[in-house]
């Protein structure tokens, strides 16, 4: 019998969990084993040049993300504070589930994903020459791909059993909805890619605080 990776491990221990109690919590981290689903598969497929730094990457970034839910369910609620609001937002009464999953998809990429492939990409950086650097980049560029693979799906098993009428959505406007989606998380992948080299360019850790402080103000 095959073994999940422990990313994906916990990832489907979690979600188990949220949905046999209907934790609205469920739907960002529903997207989010999809997601990690197809990326290990593309990854076992050979689509990235380095597919060992991108599968560390993988379980480094989803580690972000579940230190922001321990931290939340900390008695003392020391998450992050988009995780904060994020986290408080899913459990609000008449939150949409696009809403909701959209909260949770920009905290995990315009904060954590500048932060995990920051440190991901750091140790290498200076050695690196400028076509090893574009190899890193089209790596993390080809991820979009990925993602957009991914959508129909989310909207098939995630978003549209919990909101029905997402369904007539998608018939009247055919791929256009996944499409507008797909763009929006790319832009953001785009800016991800130059914050995290702007704040690994910076030696002062003061410096870097402050980038830190200001990529979470904005998300």
């Amino acid at each position: 019998m095959d073994l999940q990776p422990p990313v994906l491990e916990r990832m489907s221990r979690q979600l188990s969990a949220w949905e046999q109690s209907s934790d609205p919590r469920a739907v960002f981290l529903g997207c989010y084993t999809l997601m990690t689903q197809n990326m290990l598969g593309a990854i076992q497929a050979g689509e990235f040049h380095d597919p060992e730094w991108v599968g560390e990457l993988l379980e480094h970034f989803a580690g972000y993300y579940f230190t922001a839910l321990d931290q939340y369910d900390n008695p003392d609620h020391t998450a992050p504070a988009v995780w904060q609001l994020t986290f408080d937002s899913a459990r609000q009464p008449g939150m949409h589930v696009l809403q909701n999953l959209l909260l949770g998809v920009n905290a995990h990429i315009n904060y954590d994903l500048i932060l995990a492939l920051g440190d991901m990409l750091e140790p290498d950086w200076e050695r690196l020459d400028p076509a090893g650097r574009e190899r890193r980049r089209t790596d993390h560029d080809h991820v979009n791909r990925i993602i957009g693979r991914t959508l129909d799906a989310v909207q098939d098993t995630i978003l549209e059993r919990q909101a029905p009428e997402m369904e007539l959505v998608d018939r009247l406007l055919g791929p256009f909805d996944e499409w507008l989606i797909s763009s929006l998380v790319e832009r953001w992948r785009d800016q991800v890619w130059g914050d995290a080299v702007n704040r690994i360019e910076r030696t002062a850790e003061k410096e870097r605080e402050l980038l830190r402080v200001e990529f979470e103000n904005e998300c």
